[in-house]
């Protein structure tokens, strides 16, 4: 993914990776406890503004007392207070980088809820590891790469699981180390020249997303539903099986007096990670088919791309709908093919989401208003007859109204 740099008038180009890494045992722990005291400082940052604002509401504290507390106060706090007493002395096994770095994320969800870009900040959970320790390049020998492995800060040279992926000798701008499903990743920023690409002279294509077919573009190709093959069918069978066992553990360990042995309730934690590597089994084969689609489409070399303004959030209020619509990740799609697009130089054109691409004769510009999401070929009064997407799809191509994203 392509990221711009902005260093007083000039525009530094930078890329960023993400790969698996293969940590020893100490490093690991390392990892998981730089982890937990990241998700600490988060919740509490969250936990102390949450504290302050309540006593604000019950008129503990007036308009001139300070009722929000910011990043760099708590960051202080931390330094000054917190980490020098005897219970709190482990916040010292993490990077002061790191510890600052949690902590400004929490400052941003606050100022996204206060500008009305997102919900209320909440707090973070060990089960779901959405905490990364933050190490910036601040030594010569800090994040060097090699072929076969990558050298963090603090926490020295770990193998990588794909050799050759990270380009070896590139400059590293920051880096984040993360834990998924008791797998661990980087990310790294690398200060890289942009690849040249030639000026895309292909033939236009319009983009219909959907469920029965995940994506049908205006020269016919159809790309198949993921979610609707053998394979992912039988990892969500095998991932309801899973939850149901676990269910079940947790219910008996809440009853009194329960006569199951130790051994039973220490295995729930293994029954846990076997449904996060669930999870993150689906979650990478959705991610990387979407990758694949966004592959072929940029293979084309189109001169523009035309997609709706999908309302996702309003059709996720379908229950009927609403996971199927979660699984395609609609959203992530447009996202990697806007990015795709500026990189290569298309025009990504959106459509507005009332445009009636599925009720338009791309024949004769009828509109059928009566068209129910039942009909799968479109049958228009002048003899026009094809497949909705299809139809779709080339109304989206021919749009004259459109928003360049």
């Amino acid at each position: 993914m392509r990221h711009f740099i902005f260093q007083g008038s000039k525009v530094v180009n930078c890329w960023s990776y993400k790969t698996e890494i293969l940590p020893t045992r100490e490093q690991r722990d390392k990892i998981r406890r730089s982890l937990g005291i990241c998700r600490w400082l988060y919740n509490e940052y969250i936990a102390r503004n949450k504290r302050l604002y309540h006593m604000y509401q019950r008129g503990c504290l007036d308009e001139r007392q300070k009722h929000f507390l910011t990043a760099m106060d708590f960051d202080k706090f931390v330094n000054h207070h917190l980490k020098n007493t005897d219970e709190l002395a482990w916040i010292n096994e993490c990077g002061s980088k790191a510890r600052k770095k949690a902590i400004t994320n929490a400052e941003t969800a606050f100022q996204k809820f206060f500008h009305g870009k997102a919900g209320f900040p909440k707090f973070k959970k060990k089960s779901r590891q959405s905490v990364g320790i933050y190490f910036p390049k601040n030594n010569k020998g800090d994040w060097t790469i090699e072929r076969h492995r990558i050298q963090i800060p603090t926490i020295g040279k770990v193998r990588l699981k794909e050799f050759g992926y990270l380009p070896a000798g590139a400059m590293v701008k920051s880096g984040v180390v993360s834990q998924k499903a008791d797998r661990f990743y980087v990310s790294v920023v690398l200060n890289m020249p942009a690849p040249q690409y030639a000026k895309p002279r292909g033939e236009p294509l319009g983009i219909d997303l959907g469920l029965k077919d995940f994506a049908i573009l205006s020269d016919g190709t159809k790309f198949k539903n993921i979610n609707k093959t053998v394979d992912v069918r039988r990892l969500e069978k095998k991932l309801r099986r899973e939850q149901r066992r676990l269910s079940r553990k947790l219910e008996c360990k809440k009853k009194k007096g329960s006569d199951k042995p130790a051994a039973f309730f220490a295995n729930i934690s293994k029954n846990v990670l076997k449904v996060q590597k669930l999870h993150h089994r689906l979650f990478s084969i959705r991610t990387n088919y979407t990758n694949q689609v966004i592959h072929e489409i940029m293979k084309r070399e189109p001169s523009f791309i035309t997609i709706e303004d999908l309302n996702v959030s309003g059709m996720m209020k379908n229950r009927h709908l609403a996971k199927a619509v979660a699984a395609c990740k609609f959203y992530e799609f447009r996202t990697k093919l806007m990015a795709k697009c500026h990189e290569r130089g298309i025009e990504l054109r959106i459509a507005d989401r009332f445009y009636p691409s599925s009720k338009t004769c791309h024949n004769c510009g009828h509109v059928k208003s009566d068209l129910k999401l039942s009909d799968r070929v479109y049958i228009c009064e002048c003899g026009y007859v094809a497949d909705r997407d299809q139809n779709a799809a080339m109304n989206l191509r021919d749009a004259k109204e459109y928003k360049i994203a």
